[in-house]
C-alpha cells in the first residue's frame, strides 16, 4: 500500500527568547535574520520543498510579526518597489505569502515542547504530519524532512531527527536516544533520555533535535500525561514518547545524512550561523570572507 503523502507541518514559535533580551522585546527571537532571511522562512522553505502544503505556526502573545511576514505584501512596500524598479525584489517577495497556507494558534496551557501540539491538534485530523522549531535546522540534502518522510515511508512509525553529538555541552541541551539499528543510519529507538547531562548516562551518542514526523496516536499519550501533569513542570515530548514505546508503538530515529545542525536559540550559536550562511552567499562572500580574515589577522 503507498503511504500517504504528508502535506500538514505544526511550527512551535512560541517562546520568549530570553537569550536574546532586550532585542526580543519587541522582535521575536524566529525572526532575527540570517544575512536578508528570517530564521523561521528557512523553515518553511523546507518544509515546502518536502511537500507541505498547509502550516499551523503555534505562536505567543508577542508574535504578530511572524504573521505579517506571511502575510501578503503591504500596498506601500509593492508600490515603493515598483516605483524604484526593484521588480525582482518585488517578486521575491510576493512568493513569500504565496510559499504555503498558513494558519496561526495564540498557545495556551503550560511551557514545554509539547503543548503546541495539542493546541493544533483539531487543525491536523488523522494523517501523519511534521512537527518542528522554529529556531533550529538541519542544512542537509536531501532536507532532514525528506530524509525523515523516507524514514516513515520504508519503515513506518513515528521518526526523530537525529544527529551525533560532538561536544559535551549536548548532553545539557537535547535528548538522546539508544536502540537496535534497522539500516544505515536509522534505528528502531528503545529509549529517550531528555537532556542526560553527560555522555555516560547516555544511551548514545545520537541526538534528538528538532524535526519530527508523528502520528495522531500521538494526541491520546499527551492528553493522559497533560492530565497529570504537576503544578509549574513543563510539558514535554520526551516522557510520552517513551510510554508510547512500552506500548508497542514503532519510534525511529533517523540520523541525517549529508547535514549540518545549527540551534540559533542561544547568541554564540545564532553567530556562528549567520556567518556560516554570510559565506555561502555568492554575492558577498568574497568580501565578507576578506573581512573576516583581517579582523583575526
Amino acid at each position: 500500500m503507498q503511504p500517504k503523502p504528508i502535506r500538514k507541518a505544526v511550527i512551535a514559535a512560541a517562546g520568549f527568547g530570553t537569550r536574546f533580551l532586550p532585542q526580543t522585546k519587541a522582535m521575536p527571537k524566529e525572526m532575527l535574520p540570517l544575512v536578508d532571511k528570517p530564521i523561521i522562512q528557512y523553515i518553511v522553505e523546507e518544509l515546502v520543498e518536502a511537500g507541505i502544503e498547509d502550516i499551523i505556526i503555534v505562536t505567543g502573545y508577542h508574535k504578530r510579526s511572524i504573521e505579517d511576514h506571511f502575510d501578503t505584501i503591504s500596498a506601500d512596500l509593492r508600490s515603493s518597489l515598483r516605483q524604484s524598479g526593484k521588480t525582482e525584489l518585488l517578486e521575491e517577495t510576493k512568493k513569500i505569502s504565496e510559499l504555503a497556507n498558513f494558519a496561526y494558534i495564540r498557545q495556551k496551557g503550560p511551557l514545554g515542547n509539547a503543548a503546541p501540539l495539542v493546541n493544533a491538534e483539531h487543525l491536523l485530523g488523522a494523517d501523519p504530519f511534521l512537527y518542528t522549531f522554529a529556531d533550529d535546522f538541519v542544512a542537509a540534502q536531501p532536507s532532514r524532512f525528506r530524509q525523515i518522510i523516507t524514514t516513515h515511508n520504508n519503515h513506518g512509525g513515528m521518526v526523530l531527527t537525529c544527529v551525533r553529538a560532538t561536544e559535551d555541552n549536548a548532553y545539557k541541551r537535547y535528548g538522546f536516544v539508544g536502540g537496535q539499528e534497522e539500516s544505515n543510519g536509522v534505528i528502531k529507538v528503545s529509549q529517550i533520555i531528555e537532556k542526560p547531562g553527560t555522555r555516560a548516562r547516555a544511551p548514545s551518542d545520537l541526538a534528538s533535535v528538532g524535526g519530527y514526523l508523528f502520528e495522531s496516536s500521538l494526541f491520546a499519550y499527551l492528553h493522559q500525561d497533560l492530565e497529570r501533569l504537576e503544578p509549574n513542570l513543563e510539558f514535554t515530548l520526551q516522557p510520552t514518547l517513551q510510554r508510547m514505546i512500552q506500548d508497542g508503538h514503532a519510534i525511529f530515529g533517523c540520523e541525517i545524512q549529508n547535514g549540518k545542525f545549527y540551534d540559533t536559540g542561544n547568541k554564540l550559536e545564532y553567530l556562528k550561523t549567520v556567518v556560516d550562511f554570510a559565506l555561502q552567499r555568492e554575492d558577498i562572500n568574497q568580501e565578507f570572507r576578506e573581512y573576516l580574515q583581517s579582523v583575526v589577522s
